[in-house]
């Protein structure tokens, strides 16, 4: 997911523009007054080149490898100025806050590996300088071992605790803003479904109105009557369907609520898309728990499982099967739609639910979204689990009813 907009990514070139300007001075009054470069401030100036063309092209790029090379071409520079300037006692605080570098990128990954690399360095620093180095530059490191081990730990459990926070806020927020957007979708979809439904409920009635009245007709044959039952049926399935499209934009509890056996419904419904199924020889197969009653609408209970076992069936390559479970739990029945087909990503999953996005070439997107307005109006709960080649698992739950 990027992590810059145009105003953020403004904003870290600002910050970058500060920090490069600051290694660049460093550069600048370590060398300042000396008549010949050693090879550690050539050094100081490869890492400094190098660490500010990595934080400049990264917004360009935002992969999780770069991010690492950051980490460590970061780590390295701190450490070199450490050992390059040992005489300045400030070495020891950066190579301490490490770390915090990681914190810019939000990345919780990331942070760990600069906290377990960073923990690595300095215990291999220390020890070094304790066994081996004699330069009495260092004695303030070998002078109090303890207290800068402590030091040391502490530091690092202070920026632990930062991220931990930090991140926490973020994830709220984004959590915040894509409810905000889904609302806003929501609204916009309500209204056009409101406006079309409306346009297309008028001719049905019309057209059904007619049918009705041919129906009752006593010179036309007792087939052609039947054939006007099953258009008459067909004209009030597409009612319903439009109904449910309404609940987008007037999502009002219905009132024909009734206690519903959940076996009992799903039989009925895979009986419905069982044939569907074997067209792509697909088999359905059920396994429920007696004893298992919810409270709610049951055409809109049916509506719910038909698209989700659908959706299964389409996600589902030739021969594979697509599985029914429901449970008991102690205050809830759960159901679970499993299927073995292609998967999906954990972005995809994110967006399920969304207006007019579909990963069906032909589809709209509305077909979930009901569904999930379905859920949320009688109080349920949805969990979809998936991976790419691994198939899917949409979990649902009901309040028991006892």
């Amino acid at each position: 997911m990027k992590q810059f907009n145009e105003m953020t990514q403004k904003l870290y070139y600002y910050i970058m523009a500060v920090i490069i300007f600051l290694m660049i001075a460093g550069i600048f009054s370590t060398c300042y007054g000396l008549e010949k470069l050693r090879i550690e401030n050539y050094l100081h100036i490869v890492l400094v080149f190098l660490f500010s063309i990595l934080l400049l092209i990264y917004p360009k790029f935002e992969t999780t490898l770069l991010r690492i090379i950051i980490m460590i071409v970061g780590s390295t520079y701190f450490y070199a100025l450490f050992f390059i300037y040992p005489e300045v006692w400030s070495g020891f605080i950066f190579i301490c806050f490490i770390p915090a570098i990681s914190i810019l990128f939000f990345d919780a990954k990331l942070f760990y590996f600069s906290l377990i690399l960073n923990g690595i360095l300095y215990t291999m620093t220390h020890s070094y300088i304790y066994l081996m180095e004699d330069d009495p530059v260092y004695n303030y490191m070998e002078i109090n071992i303890f207290g800068n081990i402590i030091n040391f730990i502490g530091s690092q459990a202070i920026l632990f605790f930062i991220f931990q926070f930090t991140l926490a806020r973020i994830k709220k927020q984004q959590l915040y803003y894509e409810q905000l957007q889904q609302s806003e979708r929501l609204l916009t979809t309500g209204q056009l479904a409101a406006a079309v439904a409306h346009e297309i409920r008028n001719p049905l009635t019309v057209v059904k109105g007619f049918l009705q009245f041919y129906k009752k007709d006593t010179s036309l044959h007792a087939d052609t009557k039947r054939n006007f039952s099953l258009m008459i049926d067909e004209l009030n399935t597409a009612e319903q369907v439009i109904s449910q499209f309404l609940m987008v934009a007037k999502p009002d509890r219905d009132k024909r609520m009734r206690k519903i056996d959940v076996a009992a419904a799903l039989k009925s419904v895979t009986d419905l898309v069982k044939s569907y199924g074997l067209l792509r020889d697909n088999q359905i197969y059920l396994n429920i728990q007696a004893d298992c009653f919810i409270m709610m609408n049951l055409i809109e209970f049916k509506q719910l499982m038909i698209n989700l076992i659908k959706n299964a069936i389409e996600a589902s390559n030739y021969g594979q099967s697509v599985e029914i479970q429901a449970v008991k739990q102690k205050n809830s029945v759960e159901i679970r739609v499993i299927d073995e087909g292609e998967g999906m990503t954990e972005e995809e999953v994110q967006s399920l639910g969304t207006p007019f996005y579909s990963l069906k070439s032909k589809g709209t997107g509305l077909g979930m979204m009901i569904c999930f307005n379905i859920i949320k109006k009688y109080y349920g709960e949805i969990n979809i689990i998936s991976a790419k080649r691994e198939g899917t698992t949409v979990i649902i739950r009901f309040p028991l009813k006892g």
